[in-house]
């Protein structure tokens, strides 16, 4: 009786391609709806999030006293700019939305039992997705005062304002999605689709691999900037498995007792 149960409970679990590829689709729209209307609301305040963003820039200008601001190159530049800043906005204050689509999209592969497991999720994803844009936010003055030290002093730096932004932005929402990674992989683990194991015996390439995308996608040449990315994540994804081993070894404690006999 009790084999026959666990095998409902996995059919039930089960789904075809197609299904898959349908809630994907669904989550994938309700994300983006979600990260739209945070942008409909970042709009209004494009001012002093550009002007907080430009800010580092201006504070090397004035203590160097060197030619250094951000251009805006063309008719329609101003126009881009706010565009852009505000779905960055959208994708900041969307998060907990989006982060929960995820998990939606997840959790059909979860038991009944499990899918409470929703607010332990979002109460790890969220705040390590916030954490990892502080610390971007902290380290991005760092990194335009070392970029812009690059220019000599008979030289004038006028920053290209589709550049600047995209540099910006890019590097603070890459800290934020990359602190959120190990939450996935434990999501993963819970719903079987990875095994903790496995990400266990990948811990080399994992770790290679953290500090190459850490080296690529923090767009300053120093070593402290990328090392403010690569350890925190290192350190996360060893976490990350620590907790699948562990649920996997209540897991089967569990299993066995409901296929005694």
């Amino acid at each position: 009786m009790a084999r026959a149960r666990a095998r409902r409970r996995d059919a039930r679990a089960r789904m075809p391609l197609s299904a898959h590829l349908r809630e994907f689709r669904n989550r994938l729209i309700l994300a983006v709806i979600g990260v739209t209307v945070g942008a409909v609301a970042g709009w209004f305040f494009y001012t002093p999030v550009f002007e907080a963003l430009q800010e580092p820039v201006l504070a090397v200008a004035v203590r160097d006293d060197a030619m250094v601001a951000v251009n805006f190159s063309g008719i329609a530049t101003a126009l881009d700019i706010r565009i852009k800043v505000s779905l960055f906005l959208g994708v900041i204050v969307s998060a907990p939305w989006w982060l929960y689509q995820l998990w939606a999209f997840v959790a059909p592969g979860l038991k009944a039992g499990e899918k409470r497991y929703t607010f332990g999720f979002l109460g790890a994803a969220i705040p390590l997705f916030f954490a990892g844009v502080a610390l971007a936010w902290w380290v991005y003055p760092r990194a335009v005062e070392i970029l812009i030290g690059f220019t000599p002093d008979s030289a004038a730096n006028w920053l290209e304002a589709q550049m600047f932004v995209s540099f910006a932005t890019r590097l603070i929402l890459v800290f934020g999605v990359a602190f959120v990674f190990p939450v996935v992989m434990v999501a993963l683990t819970w719903a079987r689709v990875v095994r903790a194991r496995t990400w266990l015996k990948g811990w080399r390439w994992a770790v290679l691999l953290i500090f190459v995308a850490a080296a690529v996608l923090t767009p300053t040449p120093d070593v402290v900037t990328m090392l403010f990315m690569a350890v925190p994540m290192c350190a996360l994804y060893f976490a990350a498995v620590g907790i699948g081993m562990w649920r996997e070894r209540v897991r089967a404690k569990k299993d066995a007792r409901a296929l005694a006999p």
